[in-house]
């Protein structure tokens, strides 16, 4: 049998994490060390791995159900080589170091299982619940795998140049940043997009590191359907930020 598809075979390599191409991990297990990946996301596997949900804390559960944001995963463990994909994203493989990344959950692949995650909140002009609001700060040292919907930008911020991106484009930064959600409206308009431009709620970063921003963009926030009732949607109600956003963490 011959085809052009002979030319896509197994990457060779010796390193843990590696791209088979731009939309497919690669990550070698050596029965030493466990990973956590993104339930569902098992494309194939060679050697002798399991797989199996991955235990919740109680902390990791009561931050889930208070603020939506978390990580559903499964652990592989065992020695051999998985193959991991989702939706044919683009992904990305990021060293975390003492400084941390925050990111949303929606975008991460896998991670190496000793890393810890805390959920924390977004401060908001408004209070109004919606992309942003809630996010996953990973410390520890070690790697995470991102996706994205297309190639994404890394926009570096320093003292001198602060960054500002729609919080529906944005993926994860520097947990050393500032960062503050906010809308170039007033609050009588808050309610709806920014005049007729389309544009809404952003996040604005300030300090020193990086922010990494995809070339796609979810529902906004004042149109996503948060809960059950018209009071939700805005963000109001049971589901609503205001006056609770202020510093909130939810640690695991």
């Amino acid at each position: 049998m011959q085809s052009p598809l002979f030319a896509f075979t197994e990457a060779q390599t010796e390193d843990r994490y590696a791209l088979q191409n731009k939309q497919m991990l690669r990550v070698s297990l050596t029965g030493h060390d466990d990973l956590l990946a993104r339930k569902g996301s098992m494309v194939a596997y060679q050697g002798l791995l399991e797989f199996e949900g991955n235990y919740q804390t109680q902390g990791q559960q009561r931050a889930r159900a208070m603020s939506g944001e978390g990580l559903d995963l499964m652990r592989v463990s065992g020695q051999g080589t998985v193959y991991l994909a989702n939706l044919a994203q683009h992904v990305h493989v990021v060293d975390v170091d003492h400084q941390g990344l925050t990111v949303d959950s929606s975008y991460v692949l896998a991670l190496d299982s000793h890393l810890h995650w805390d959920v924390v909140s977004i401060d908001s002009q408004y209070g109004i619940s919606g992309t942003g609001k809630y996010q996953l700060h990973i410390s520890g040292q070690g790697k995470v795998v991102l996706m994205t919907s297309g190639q994404p930008l890394m926009l570096e911020v320093t003292p001198d140049k602060y960054v500002n991106a729609d919080a529906d484009a944005v993926v994860a930064w520097s947990s050393s940043l500032r960062v503050q959600m906010q809308a170039q409206t007033h609050s009588s308009g808050v309610w709806r997009r920014r005049g007729n431009t389309g544009e809404g709620w952003e996040l604005s970063f300030l300090g020193q590191g990086y922010a990494l921003v995809q070339p796609s963009e979810l529902l906004p926030p004042q149109n996503a359907a948060i809960g059950s009732g018209l009071a939700a949607q805005f963000g109001m109600g049971q589901q609503g930020a205001h006056g609770a956003n202020q510093g909130n963490i939810f640690t695991n």
